[in-house]
């Protein structure tokens, strides 16, 4: 999506900030003995007291208001009876709809205690998200994104899963320019154009290189191929020749 009127990008900081506020209230439950259905029904609710509908839900029928993914799950974990454990990785993944436009965002928390390795990794998973974003220009390479993100994360001896992107977003969860990589690609050759609404989420691992089905039952969650823990931090931005706007934040 391109924005082209400021109604456009008003209804787009609207449905970031309700992210925003359901993943607020998510990770402010988070805590040893908590479900991830629990905390699933946290975030649902936010949406749903803001008029908005969850993304995943309207888009693919998925399981669940949120995405929630632990330990050895990369992505779209499924919100259950699993019980929250001291020491977890938890990935929070909230998207949603409102008045016709969709925001993204997520954001990767460890439940103490935890060792200082997953300190760092969160720490720095955050990081390369925000390098990620301050690579955005309009009229450079969309490829400058992933190649400042590769470079942070081989610097810091971290691997990236390379087949989980940031995509483009506005009237659709997956919009134009569909995925986006954020990872060094050689064969990236489009511009970010001046408004292009879309998502930076890196997925840092400590050794993980691809994303695989977890389960043949489980259509839905992913987990590292090679297994290795893996965070990712996501906001959804509108490219201005000012610099990136970031639309999920709270309000």
């Amino acid at each position: 999506m391109i924005v082209k009127t400021e109604d456009e990008l008003d209804k787009l900081k609207a449905i970031g900030r309700i992210c925003a506020q359901s993943l607020e209230a998510m990770a402010a439950a988070l805590r040893p003995g908590i479900t991830t259905q629990e905390l699933d029904e946290i975030g649902a609710k936010v949406l749903a007291d803001a008029g908005a509908r969850s993304a995943p839900q309207v888009a693919y029928d998925f399981p669940g208001a949120t995405c929630i993914s632990v330990n050895e799950e990369v992505a779209h974990g499924i919100p259950g009876p699993r019980v929250i454990q001291p020491g977890d990785l938890v990935n929070l993944d909230v998207s949603a709809e409102k008045d016709g436009l969709f925001a993204d965002m997520g954001a990767s928390y460890a439940v103490a205690p935890v060792t200082k390795a997953i300190e760092n990794l969160c720490r720095d998973g955050r990081k390369a998200m925000w390098t990620g974003i301050r690579a955005v220009q309009p009229g450079a390479p969309l490829a400058d994104i992933g190649n400042a993100i590769g470079q942070f994360a081989a610097k810091n001896r971290y691997t990236l899963i390379r087949n989980l992107a940031s995509h483009g977003i506005g009237y659709s969860l997956h919009d134009e320019p569909c995925e986006i990589p954020t990872w060094p690609d050689r064969s990236e050759r489009r511009k970010i154009s001046d408004g292009l609404v879309f998502t930076v989420e890196p997925f840092l691992s400590l050794g993980g290189r691809n994303a695989v089905e977890k389960d043949p039952n489980d259509e839905w969650t992913l987990v590292s191929e090679p297994r290795a823990l893996t965070v990712q931090y996501e906001h959804t931005i509108v490219a201005t020749k000012r610099g990136p706007i970031i639309v999920t934040l709270p309000g």
